[in-house]
């Protein structure tokens, strides 16, 4: 049998998973007991999962998450009275599919940003897209944006994303440029897609923080009634001086937990 001719063809066909599936077949004498569907239904799986793969690394990469979390690497063990059946529902994305929205609150260095990540990496593993941002990197990127010509482009790359995560909110308060770039960017998204806030402030705060009275009312009407709310409390993790790696680092004290419904 000509193996080089066919394994030219699977690449040229960009059947990449076939080609190393039925490279490493040729490895195994055993590989003859099987029947000629079998083996063609491990080549057809290691394509599947190839691709898979490869979309899943596509959607990592298109997410520019700040950390590398993993809702798995969570310590239950931990006495932080962390809600793990809250984060079970959470972990089934289901709230991203039905167009909730997550409001992280708690201080600085509390792993705030660090469970925001592990919950848009879920988002990712599940098949849906997602995208991390700082706030107060956000609103310059989207003033660039309208001197050159890609803000209704980049606008529409985050109305169509699936999950966006928006990390520290109300660290300074909004101009007028910013509040409705932030209203227009939440309305584009509201009951289309899910939102993912996080901020040192509890939400009452938010409206003082946003600034113009009625901004902040249609702002707040698209974030806060489709909800859950989770507020956090503990010491900053930073004052610790532990490896980051280790999740008692990471995890944090989830002692408020409250799902709004619209």
């Amino acid at each position: 049998m000509l193996t080089h001719p066919t394994l030219a063809k699977l690449h040229a066909l960009r059947l990449t998973g076939m080609a190393k599936a039925f490279t490493d077949q040729l490895q195994l004498p055993e590989i003859h007991a099987l029947s000629f569907e079998e083996r063609l239904g491990l080549l057809v799986d290691r394509e599947l999962t190839d691709r898979d793969n490869r979309r899943l690394q596509t959607r990592l990469r298109t997410a520019a998450l700040r950390h590398s979390a993993c809702l798995e690497e969570i310590d239950y063990r931990a006495a932080r009275g962390l809600d793990k059946s809250l984060m079970t529902q959470l972990a089934t994305c289901q709230w991203v599919r039905h167009h909730h929205n997550v409001l992280l609150i708690g201080p600085t260095g509390i792993g705030k940003t660090w469970l925001a990540c592990a919950l848009a990496q879920k988002a990712c593993r599940d098949g849906l897209t997602a995208r991390y941002t700082r706030l107060p990197k956000l609103f310059p990127e989207l003033a660039l944006a309208k001197g050159d010509g890609r803000y209704r482009k980049l606008m529409k790359d985050f109305a169509n994303t699936d999950l966006l995560v928006l990390d520290d909110f109300g660290l300074a308060a909004l101009t007028e440029e910013q509040r409705r770039d932030l209203l227009e960017l939440l309305e584009d998204r509201y009951q289309r897609c899910s939102t993912l806030i996080t901020s040192q402030f509890p939400v009452e705060h938010w409206h003082d923080r946003i600034g113009d009275p009625t901004l902040a009312d249609a702002i707040l009407d698209r974030l806060v009634h489709n909800a859950y709310r989770l507020t956090l409390t503990g010491d900053s993790l930073h004052k610790r001086q532990q490896p980051l790696t280790t999740i008692e680092h990471l995890t944090p004290s989830l002692t408020t937990i409250e799902h709004l419904t619209p």
